[in-house]
């Protein structure tokens, strides 16, 4: 069942597709069904760059399972590095 539940968010940062490095300005989250990962549903998130046309994104299919082990891996690896060391005022 797909929630229609997507989630915005502005991000800061950089991302890499077939034309080349972009900058980042949103994110977006939801679980819905995925255009290539072999499975019926999958959560969803497109870094993008609206400003920088159609080829600014990079869309990422993951399992439950997966996005919650993201989830885990980003918050122990920002807990292992000094405060404020990948921040935007950094």
């Amino acid at each position: 069942m797909c929630t229609y539940q997507t989630e915005k968010i502005e991000v800061t940062g950089s991302g890499k597709a077939a034309g080349g490095w972009f900058s980042l300005s949103h994110a977006t989250v939801y679980v819905d069904h995925p255009v290539h990962a072999p499975f019926g549903h999958t959560v969803n998130i497109d870094f993008i760059n609206p400003g920088e046309g159609p080829s600014a994104r990079v869309p990422v299919e993951l399992t439950e399972e997966a996005a919650l082990a993201l989830v885990d891996a980003i918050q122990r690896a920002i807990a292992s590095a000094p405060k404020g060391l990948a921040s935007v005022n950094q």
